[in-house]
């Protein structure tokens, strides 16, 4: 999902610096994209990270507008065999990275006199998921985190939006790599769209959010999630229109 957001902002002619701790994909897709792209080693749960990619922002494209933090790990299993260090991995990255980001990312944007924050959350940050009890703490606070951002810094022109995606077609969402038409039919049937999501879809609601045609939008939790957070999708009986059950 980060490299095609990367890919589409570009396109509509942002620069872009991509963070990540996988130094030879990361340089690949800001090769791709060319000039208007730039990518610095990020490890999200280290401050010293952070602090030299907001720093490479500005010293390579002049200033900072807007954050995306997108970096997540997801960790299956019951919750009796648990293990603290699971625990920590999932909300290092997923919750304390995020939070990382936000403080080193918010001088410069107050520097501007607005910006726009987008944590990627889930919609395991929506609801309840068995097996992901980690995953979805870790969520939950993101979504929270949002909402109290919001309050922080919209005196200071800053928005601050939570995105919760569904299941998309990623090495996280699909790690086998499946055929979109297998993994619709495995898992997706319940989903009132009725299939995957793609990369894509998400990167064009973060690009939305992001853009002036959003600007009283702050607070708020969006769902790409092809309608699973709607409610119990039931196949429609004979005669009969779908219906959704809280």
């Amino acid at each position: 999902m980060g490299a095609a957001t990367a890919r589409l902002f570009a396109s509509e002619g942002a620069k872009v610096v991509l963070g990540d701790v996988l130094e030879e994909k990361g340089r690949v897709v800001a090769a791709e994209i060319g000039d208007a792209a730039s990518f610095q080693k990020l490890d999200v749960r280290e401050e010293a990270d952070w602090a030299a990619i907001v720093a490479h922002a500005g010293e390579r494209f002049g200033k900072l507008d807007i954050l995306v933090n997108n970096a997540a790990v997801t960790h299956f299993g019951a919750a009796e065999e648990l293990r603290k260090a699971d625990v920590e991995r999932v909300l290092g990255i997923n919750l304390i990275g995020t939070m990382m980001g936000v403080k080193h990312a918010v001088p410069a944007l107050k520097a501007n006199g607005k910006g726009v924050i987008v944590n990627i959350s889930s919609v395991d940050g929506l609801r309840g998921c068995n097996g992901l009890v980690a995953y979805t703490a870790s969520k939950w606070a993101v979504r929270g985190i949002s909402k109290s951002y919001a309050y922080e810094f919209g005196p200071f022109g800053i928005r601050v939006v939570s995105i919760h995606p569904g299941g998309v077609n990623t090495e996280m969402g699909n790690p086998a790599g499946e055929a979109a038409e297998a993994v619709n039919a495995r898992h997706f049937r319940r989903v009132p769209l009725q299939r995957i999501g793609e990369p894509e879809e998400i990167a064009r609601a973060t690009l939305f959010v992001c853009s002036d045609e959003a600007s009283y939008i702050s607070g708020a939790e969006i769902a790409v999630d092809g309608g699973w957070t709607a409610g119990h999708y039931e196949p429609a009986l004979p005669g009969c229109a779908p219906s959704l059950l809280a």
